[in-house]
């Protein structure tokens, strides 16, 4: 399509004598759209945490309202959401509590210790004590200053979108990195709620602790025009040249292609790789790329062009810091990308235009930085697997993943029937798939 010159259109859209300048427009009736019923918000799951007495029964419970899909799971809270929850109390006359306090931590855990742990959130807040004036919380009749019997305390606490942290130079600011807690990994970004119960001097207080999953909010800015009219009217994307502002273009990279049978090396090919802007892309969506290949050998350029030639893959980066140990880093493979001979861009005998995608698990951990922990991901185009042994990458791109989808049109699948992954694989990700011509579709994804 050729965005300088748009086609044009007739003026009036029907026929019939044109509208005499200052006649009325006709009536028209407003579409009563509330009149439709709205889908109603789903109600907070209630998850419960409990102390239980000698006699087996609960004497005290701590409430959590989050937004988790289910109760056996982590309390979830996003961000900008409040953390809301109740502590129910059912105490006998001979257990006093002189102060209820609710205390979240967010800490990222490198080792076994104390020392290997840093806190960089930690907000306190008294719901019943000495120092509760005007609160419908009040003691029992029989002590002024301690609570017995029976009582619900609600809470109701904010988190921070960001916090402070202090190094030997400066202070900075940071956004609330996302929980990270894997198995494999030698680091933890947790966080905690915990109740303590206080009763005085001389007696021990009780602690009730649950860890929780923060999830903050991050989203792609606006793909550009042409990206967003393929993904609404499902035609294939328009590439480089076509949208030369909606694509990131490495350099040209001089590829040596693998010998002919005659053991004779033909002139090198050149090739560039391609990722759409911005390059920041949702978990459980998908990111486009585009690979030009070109050369004066044909059949050099054909072998390097064949989808199993190709190797390109999304690596995650997590390094982090503890105050006793150095920096330390470990790099793992998310995904490769799916490549097919591109069906927008016409080939030449010389030149070879693949298109492919990757597909984003809903699990991946976003992009995040606070200093002694970041998670960070790179688009690597590796060495062709056809061509001579290299151990470097041609290209590595940085690349952004966030929790929320970009505003506008969604992405869309491209992979041809042909190159579909395992249903389990389709299902880990989060968007439609495109309805190519001559693809049969059953529902929604190619069947």
């Amino acid at each position: 399509m050729d965005v300088a010159s748009p086609p044009r259109y007739r003026r009036y859209s029907r026929a019939g004598p044109v509208p005499a300048p200052g006649s009325e427009l006709p009536a028209y009736s407003r579409r009563n759209t509330l009149a439709a019923p709205l889908q109603p918000p789903r109600d907070p799951t209630e998850h419960l945490f409990q102390l239980v007495g000698s006699n087996g029964k609960a004497w005290a419970t701590l409430k959590v309202f989050s937004s988790a899909k289910s109760a056996r799971s982590l309390p979830t809270f996003y961000e900008k959401e409040k953390v809301n929850g109740c502590v129910e109390l059912h105490l006998k006359g001979g257990d006093c509590i002189s102060a209820v306090n609710v205390r979240i931590t967010g800490r990222i855990i490198t080792g076994a210790y104390s020392d290997g742990a840093m806190s960089f959130l930690d907000l306190s807040t008294p719901i019943w004590g000495k120092s509760s004036e005007g609160s419908s919380r009040t003691p029992s009749p029989t002590d002024s200053n301690k609570l017995t019997g029976r009582h619900t305390l609600p809470f109701s606490i904010s988190l921070p979108r960001t916090v402070d942290i202090t190094t030997k130079t400066d202070t900075q600011t940071f956004s609330l990195p996302e929980t990270f807690l894997e198995r494999d990994s030698l680091v933890t970004v947790q966080y905690d709620i915990t109740v303590t119960l206080s009763r005085g001097k001389l007696r021990a207080d009780s602690h009730i602790t649950t860890a929780f999953g923060y999830v903050p909010s991050s989203r792609p800015d606006t793909p550009s025009i042409l990206r967003q009219y393929a993904y609404t009217h499902n035609l294939p994307l328009s590439g480089p040249d076509a949208d030369p502002h909606g694509w990131h273009c490495s350099d040209p990279i001089m590829v040596s292609p693998p010998k002919s049978k005659s053991k004779t090396r033909s002139g090198p090919v050149s090739c560039v790789f391609s990722l759409p802007k911005p390059l920041c892309y949702t978990r459980g969506s998908v990111i486009p790329c585009m690979l030009t290949v070109e050369g004066n050998d044909t059949a050099a350029v054909d072998a390097l062009c064949s989808p199993g030639s190709i190797a390109a893959s999304l690596q995650r980066r997590v390094r982090y810091s503890s105050k006793k140990s150095k920096g330390k880093e470990t790099l793992e493979d998310c995904g490769t990308a799916t490549w097919w001979v591109s069906g927008s861009a016409q080939s030449t005998s010389h030149c070879r235009y693949m298109e492919g995608e990757f597909r984003l698990s809903k699990d991946l951990r976003s992009t995040s930085d606070i200093g002694c922990f970041s998670v960070s991901y790179f688009v690597v185009l590796n060495p062709f697997t056809k061509a001579d042994p290299n151990t470097k990458p041609l290209a590595i791109v940085p690349v952004e993943i966030a929790t929320m989808h970009a505003k506008g049109p969604r992405a869309q699948f491209y992979a041809p029937p042909a190159y579909e992954l395992s249903r389990q694989a389709r299902d880990a990700c989060d968007i439609p798939y495109m309805n190519m011509p001559g693809v049969t579709t059953f529902g929604s994804r190619p069947f």
